[in-house]
């Protein structure tokens, strides 16, 4: 049983059975927390966009679109976070896609006006589509339901001040957990791009890489001064999500995050990103990050399954307390993508590449999951990156067999590359271990 709740499992909060019999859970509820997936401007979920949110006749009479689909966005979330015994007041982290620049600032007005000075962690990134047309704005929360010492902590250090324009913190503890915004090697005096540690000196063709610039300044400079100001350090984390937009640079990336890990590395998860991918167009990447704070009571446990290896020696998976962190998944072997995804082209039609990448990658979960004490079925957080969205489906009737009747917490975008040729989709996974 959970420390502090007496729920023990994965509890759908507002399900809803979208066309094509697709079971989709706008949010979860797993012990002391509240996850809200693939939220978007829609207002019944079965229907796509709301009429309202679009009003394709009158789309700029009073406030813009955009700013009518974040509102929509956060009058789901608080649905949510209200459905599972919390609320929008307790959420710790929020992650953002657009498929545009021009959509940040009507968003960041919208969760202005609704978390007031309660914005916690957040990472914002650009991707190329959604699953809904008319679709710009795609985001992600986790809240808290508190008790006793688990109460949201807001972390500011010193020096490191955010942009007024989105005002998130750049640190939240929970409990033992501590939750960092997404980082990128910008400098600390706003206007001026990336820091001038993180660029190659102008003129030069060398004198660095500049992914390998921007990440060790991001981790030395961003990530572990935030991580010690909430009584953390690299060593503690747990979970990253690290965002790029150059497929060239997902190699030299790993040979930087190998040194700063040289024993069990945090569990990791690479996304493309759209080009550009951040709020600086010239950023090559943004990390963030979850840890433990050092010497708490939750303990860092690297979880080894009989699945093969992740890129650069990532661990399968590592379970902090009540939550398992999975790295990304692809559908790969030694070879590449596996040979049952492979197309033949003496039956080029005969099978579905997409279904059976999707079989592997949820049957390797299973085994990690299970390795971990827990089960596939206790997943609170689903992100599918596909090359090609018209592939979801196909991919979603996959979940069905390994979970039949489950609504998922499934987020999907569509991403311009994996870095493994022939893949087509990725995974990333949470899942609650009670």
């Amino acid at each position: 049983m959970t420390r502090g709740t007496n729920e023990t499992r994965v509890r759908a909060l507002l399900p809803q059975t979208l066309k094509g019999n697709i079971r989709y859970a706008p949010g979860v509820r797993a012990g002391r927390w509240v996850f809200a997936t693939g939220h978007k401007g829609t207002a019944d979920y079965a229907s796509g966009m709301s009429e309202p949110v679009v009003r394709a006749q009158l789309p700029q009479w009073d406030t813009s679109k955009l700013r009518r689909e974040a509102d929509q966005i956060f009058t789901n979330l608080a649905a949510v976070m209200g459905a599972g015994g919390s609320g929008l007041e307790k959420i710790v982290r929020v992650d953002q896609n657009y498929t545009s620049g021009r959509a940040v600032e009507a968003y960041h007005d919208a969760r202005r006006a609704v978390l007031k000075d309660h914005i916690p962690p957040s990472t914002s990134t650009l991707v190329q589509g959604f699953l809904l047309p008319a679709q710009e704005i795609e985001v992600h929360a986790i809240g808290v339901v508190p008790e006793g010492d688990f109460q949201p902590h807001h972390i500011r250090p010193k020096g490191h001040d955010v942009h007024a324009s989105s005002g998130y913190s750049l640190a939240l503890e929970v409990g033992d957990y501590v939750f960092v915004a997404g980082r990128m090697a910008d400098s600390f005096i706003f206007g001026e791009g990336i820091a001038k540690d993180a660029r190659v000196p102008q003129g030069h063709l060398w004198k660095g890489l500049p992914i390998k610039l921007e990440t060790e300044f991001i981790v030395r400079q961003k990530i572990e001064p935030a991580l010690k100001a909430a009584g953390s350090s690299l060593e503690d984390i747990v979970k990253c999500q690290v965002y790029m937009r150059d497929i060239d640079d997902f190699g030299a990336f790993n040979d930087v995050w190998s040194q700063f890990f040289t024993r069990a590395k945090p569990a990791t998860t690479l996304v493309p990103t759209a080009t550009p991918g951040f709020f600086l167009s010239e950023a090559r990447i943004e990390i963030n990050t979850i840890a433990l704070r050092s010497g708490g009571k939750t303990r860092k446990e690297i979880v080894e399954a009989p699945v093969f290896p992740t890129f650069a020696g990532y661990s399968r998976a590592v379970r902090a307390g009540d939550l398992l962190f999975l790295s990304g998944l692809l559908a790969i072997g030694e070879n590449g993508l596996v040979d049952a995804a492979r197309a033949d082209p003496a039956q080029p039609y005969f099978g579905s590449s997409v279904q059976a990448q999707m079989n592997v990658m949820l049957e390797n979960a299973q085994k990690i999951c299970r390795a971990a004490g827990t089960t596939l079925s206790n997943v609170v957080r689903v992100q599918q990156y596909h090359t090609d969205l018209s592939e979801f489906h196909f991919a979603y009737q996959v979940w069905e067999q390994h979970l039949p009747g489950q609504h998922l917490p499934f987020s999907a975008v569509k991403v311009p590359f994996l870095p493994v040729p022939g893949c087509t989709v990725q995974l990333d996974l949470w899942v609650y271990a009670p």
